[in-house]
């Protein structure tokens, strides 16, 4: 069951909410760095990740699931919000540059349909970037934030549902060492938070990141039968 637009919001407007949104922005653009001229789009809720892109993507899309709901975004500009069902994009074949999918993966019900649909409009190598709750990490286990709803992860299982949907990860990291609370200490000591997390324990933070490439074949399965070499060749009558 997704999340509701507006408890999306709200949270994100909370002093916790804010800090997550500037660590998990920092990350996103760490991993795709520029993106001048590309087609950039993001599934569930990722219009607080997207706007150091306005500037500079040719295409910017921000493609909220009808049972989520959306928001006009931005408020003060033509709007790049759209409403659309998860498995049925309305968007062509081999069309995006750059996949960003948050509170989405977790919450769908049918997750394979999902990755093949996007998958689909993603172009010949293109990237798709997953944040996704940590099933080790704290804020999975914590239903205060919308990072404790839905199905978290571990590693493994986000490498091998990618690999089923023909997608090769890249980079795993994570995000998110602060404790999900939303007091002031844990606030304004945040980034200490996050940096003694990525160096101590960078596995048990609250979120995953990977980043995939689309692959245009599918691997082979088990091990390859060894060809027999052939020793002499005979003519045919």
């Amino acid at each position: 069951m997704y999340t509701d637009v507006a408890t999306l919001r709200d949270f994100y407007a909370t002093p916790l909410g804010r800090i997550a949104r500037r660590l998990l922005a920092r990350r996103v653009r760490a991993v795709w760095g520029p993106a001048a001229g590309e087609t950039i789009a993001s599934l569930g809720f990722g219009t607080p990740f997207l706007a150091a892109y306005r500037s500079e993507a040719h295409t910017l899309a921000a493609l909220m699931p009808a049972r989520q709901g959306v928001l006009i975004w931005p408020s003060s500009a033509p709007a790049l919000s759209a409403l659309v069902e998860e498995d049925e994009l309305p968007l062509r074949d081999n069309s995006i540059d750059r996949l960003l999918v948050v509170h989405s993966l977790e919450l769908t019900e049918r997750t394979a349909p999902l990755l093949r649909e996007l998958w689909r409009i993603l172009k010949p190598e293109g990237r798709l970037l997953i944040i996704v709750p940590n099933r080790r990490g704290l804020w999975a286990h914590v239903d205060t934030t919308p990072f404790g709803r839905g199905c978290s992860y571990s590693r493994s299982q986000l490498d091998k549902l990618l690999h089923q949907c023909l997608f090769t990860p890249l980079a795993f990291g994570s995000a998110l060492h602060l404790p999900p609370f939303d007091r002031g200490i844990v606030v304004r000591s945040a980034l200490a938070w996050e940096r003694l997390g990525m160096r101590v324990s960078p596995g048990l933070g609250g979120v995953l990141i990977v980043e995939a490439r689309k692959e245009m074949m599918a691997p082979i399965k088990g091990t390859p039968a060894r060809a027999k070499a052939l020793q002499a060749l005979a003519p045919t009558r």
